[in-house]
């Protein structure tokens, strides 16, 4: 294993180096940062290109989990809920969802002792509770086929994935952690009283080396992978990675609540409303090996969702409906169970004493990658200083309103600029809460944001996200950064394209 060109004598040493830049990751090195310690992260590609921007864009308590007895889960997920919508109100916000009831896959009884649970195991909580609805009389059969005539709604919350993870990482570098994206790890071993890590970066082909006391394994699908070859260190973990697919359709219906549908094979699929003009259906739960990444999703998941949204939609759905799909893999700890669908969605923390620490991260879900975070700093606390949790308080960039609600934060926003369109401002707030000044500052017309590329973006947003939010390339900014892909015809997103190869 080649370790680069310096001499050990004068790499740096971190208190901890993360492997990994998906949500997991991106949360331990922020709750590290900000207990003072010296962090280090390192991420193979670009941030949440991964499974970490291809969920289901929820943050919620999985209201089917209870079916499994994941109890824990459920409330732990519940509680954090709220946490995120205090800390992230600009891409995190309630969302309201319907479940059209039929009797003879789940009887009312069942689904109303699973509501009212889901409604309190979480414990206080500052969203509507479930009701039963008339979905016709009520028009919360919006799109639906008429047959449909009895129904459950209840909340839990939406979440621009993507964005969590780079605005989380953003404030992990603001608390002081070196972040290093497109930067492999090519290999590590324990020497004296710190692991040796060799880095690549990915785009140069530079080799780094780095010190670090305590090493997190939080490469996601890749955490058994990076065990085996490049740390060659045997574990009794075991990953079971499950594909995920989603596709994206024109909107089924205007209104602004979300369906969750019930399927004859027990699953269930989600219809939720989409950048205003398109709907999101998925997901799919489909077993993959290591070779099959990264994951593109197959005619026959395309078909099934399709068919799935059919049963339930007025309108019928088909794949050449389908506008964009995408693909994550859910690397799920292996649990034993056969059916991929009652794979435990938890997460478990496998510690590796023999010598310097290594933490390895198996599974988890990205409403509760802050609690893993916690948990992975106590499960260290015997190698680090004694600091108290803190993250549950202090908003990621852009989460700070004061006291606001989103409304009145774009009530200003719109008095300060009443010169620009106000569905692209609030398009921006939602991207960028209060940070959204930094992009505005000095515009007074549309014409100061530079060129506008289509989709919403304009060269001042590009320039931003260019600059603090490690974008390089073109598809980090249409399908990650933002979602101005979707709106974007194939011209323009070249011409995205060119100017960021020009930036390079």
């Amino acid at each position: 294993m080649r370790l680069g060109f310096r001499a050990f004598s004068e790499m740096e040493i971190y208190d901890i180096a993360v492997i990994g830049g998906g949500i997991n990751g991106a949360g331990i090195a922020r709750d590290a940062a900000g207990r003072g310690l010296k962090v280090l992260l390192a991420e193979q590609n670009d941030f949440a290109s991964g499974t970490s921007s291809a969920s289901t864009k929820l943050i919620h308590g999985g209201l089917r989990y209870l079916e499994y007895y994941e109890f824990r889960l459920v409330s732990e997920s519940l509680a954090e809920r709220e946490v995120m919508l205090h800390i992230a109100p600009h891409i995190i916000w309630p969302l309201e969802f319907v479940l059209p009831h039929e009797k003879h896959l789940r009887p009312a009884w069942m689904v109303r002792a699973g509501l009212f649970l889901y409604d309190h195991i979480g414990g206080h909580t500052s969203l509507p509770k479930s009701h039963g609805v008339r979905l016709a009389s009520e028009s919360y059969g919006a799109g639906l086929k008429p047959e449909f005539g009895r129904g459950f709604a209840y909340y839990d919350a939406w979440v621009d994935d993507a964005r969590l993870v780079v605005l989380t990482l953003s404030s992990a570098r603001a608390h002081g952690a070196t972040i290093l994206a497109r930067t492999r790890c090519t290999g590590a071993r324990r020497e004296g009283d710190a692991w040796r890590i060799a880095l690549r970066d990915e785009a140069s082909g530079q080799e780094r080396e780095a010190r670090a006391r305590i090493l997190v394994n939080a490469a996601g699908p890749w955490v058994k992978s990076l065990l085996d070859n490049q740390l060659n260190i045997e574990s009794s973990g075991k990953v079971r990675l499950v594909k995920g697919s989603h596709i994206v359709v024109p909107r089924i219906h205007d209104k602004r609540y979300a369906y969750i549908l019930q399927n004859p094979d027990r699953r269930v699929v989600f219809m939720i409303p989409y950048e205003r003009e398109f709907t999101l259906i998925g997901t799919t739960d489909v077993p993959v090996t290591q070779d099959e990444l990264p994951a593109a999703i197959s005619d026959d998941e395309i078909s099934y969702l399709c068919a799935a949204a059919s049963r339930y939609s007025a309108r019928r759905i088909t794949a050449d409906q389908v506008v964009w799909s995408y693909s994550g893999v859910r690397p799920l700890y292996d649990d034993g169970e056969v059916d991929p669908s009652a794979i435990t969605r938890d997460y478990v923390l496998q510690l590796d004493e023999k010598g310097p620490p290594l933490l390895s991260v198996f599974g988890g879900k990205i409403t509760t990658y802050r609690k893993l975070a916690e948990q992975v700093i106590d499960k260290l606390a015997r190698w680090i200083p004694a600091h108290r949790s803190w993250t549950h308080t202090e908003a990621l960039p852009g989460g700070d309103f004061g006291g606001r609600d989103f409304e009145n934060l774009m009530g200003e926003f719109r008095a300060r600029h009443p010169a620009l369109d106000s569905h692209w401002l609030a398009r921006l707030l939602r991207r960028h809460g209060t940070i959204s000044e930094r992009i505005l500052d000095g515009v007074k017309e549309e014409s100061d944001l530079g060129e506008n590329f289509g989709g919403g973006l304009y060269e001042r947003e590009l320039a931003y996200l260019i600059e603090h939010e490690w974008a390089r390339a073109a598809e980090d900014v249409l399908w990650r950064r933002t979602k101005s892909g979707l709106h974007m015809s194939e011209v323009q997103r070249t011409r995205v394209a060119k100017r960021m190869a020009g930036a390079k």
